[in-house]
């Protein structure tokens, strides 16, 4: 008999996944252009690198790499737990915050749970419910911000999971402490709500919610962070998870074992030594997303205020030829289309050099 074709086989529920398109890498622009000098401002990450503490650190862990991880991740969970003022045990370390949110969906979701989701949403949390064969629930965003209150009102007795990014990506925005407090009393008692906050140290908002505040409480709540962003460790993939130490337990039942390496896990211990990595970080964000802002207005471009390390700006046009244009002139930036905004490009914040670079090339493409 002839081999049956594979797309027979696979579960249904595989085919409406969406592939994730991550922001073009430099190579590839390299390669497909022939450009060179290229400035990467697509993906959100730090320009600032990673704390000198977390380079000593990984080439020292670079020469034990014949040896397994720590499967448990011992000392960089109590390094966290008292980093963040909690027990250990409401600590669980991931392969970066996306493996979080994969092993929340494996460990959690059932076919036909309900998973809610805002529309123009970050493409990991829709694969964690179809994934498992959800039934995905979408609720627009309101004035580029998650309608809290209208999330709620769609919970049903089916609901199982909300996923909640705040701040938002890619609009950047955030909501506050009281939409926040009256969105969790109005959840059921039998669904979790997923804070996934991997930009928590770029804001500035004074009304942003106290997140591990919630844990504990009435209400199912897991708050995600990461070190991809503020701490410059993209490339090391670590991420964490705070939530009770029944939901912890749970979630290290479906965690794949050596999930993060030991270079990683070593780079993350000695980024939480450095106190001034994040300081640093956030006033050349501060200052870069204040000049951005700026010549967006002096260009007439309408953009979302944003609480992270990148902007969404509305470039009045089809955004895949600006897009395509920038390429050309060695800018990498995120096309909106990705996300449903199909005039919008997504900027990331860089040093002062690189968002002129980004400012010069626009202009260009506009004119």
């Amino acid at each position: 008999m002839p081999p049956v074709d594979p797309a027979e086989l696979i579960r249904p529920n595989i085919m409406r996944i969406k592939p994730y398109r991550p922001g073009k890498p430099i190579e590839e622009v390299e390669r497909e252009l022939g450009v060179t000098d290229i400035v990467k401002l697509a993906s959100n990450e730090n320009p600032l690198g990673p704390s000198p503490l977390a380079v000593e650190a990984m080439e020292k862990a670079i020469r034990e790499t014949r040896l397994y991880p720590d499967n448990d991740c011992f000392y960089l969970t109590r390094d966290l737990a008292e980093h963040l003022g909690v027990p250990p045990e409401q600590v669980v370390v991931g392969r970066g915050s996306d493996e979080i949110l994969h092993n929340i969906g494996l460990a959690f979701i059932r076919p036909g749970d309900e998973v809610i989701v805002p529309d123009h949403v970050f493409t990991v949390y829709e694969c964690t419910g179809e994934l498992m064969d959800g039934a995905l629930v979408t609720v627009p965003l309101k004035n580029y911000t998650y309608d809290l209150e209208a999330m709620a009102a769609r919970c049903s007795e089916r609901t199982k999971v909300v996923f909640v990014a705040n701040p938002n990506n890619p609009t950047g925005t955030s909501v506050g402490g009281a939409a926040v407090e009256r969105f969790l009393a109005a959840l059921p008692g039998h669904t979790i709500a997923v804070f996934d906050e991997a930009y928590y140290e770029y804001v500035d908002d004074p009304d942003f919610p106290r997140s591990l505040g919630y844990l504990g409480g009435d209400k199912h709540v897991i708050v995600l962070r990461t070190f991809s962003k503020i701490y410059a460790l993209a490339g090391l993939r670590v991420g964490y998870g705070i939530t009770t130490p029944e939901i912890a337990a749970l979630l290290q039942r479906v965690r794949e074992p050596f999930n993060v390496t030991n270079v990683a896990q070593a780079a993350a211990r000695a980024s939480l030594r450095d106190p001034g990595q994040v300081e640093r970080s956030r006033q050349v964000n501060a200052e870069g997303k204040a000049y951005l802002y700026r010549e967006f207005e002096r260009l007439g471009l309408p953009y979302a205020p944003s609480q992270t390390n990148f902007v969404l700006v509305d470039v009045k046009r089809d955004c895949v030829g600006v897009f395509r244009g920038l390429l050309k002139r060695g800018v990498i930036v995120r096309s909106g289309d990705v996300f449903d905004y199909p005039t919008h490009l997504r900027v990331t914040i860089g040093t002062p050099q690189e968002n002129e670079r980004l400012i010069a090339a626009l202009e260009q493409c506009l004119a």
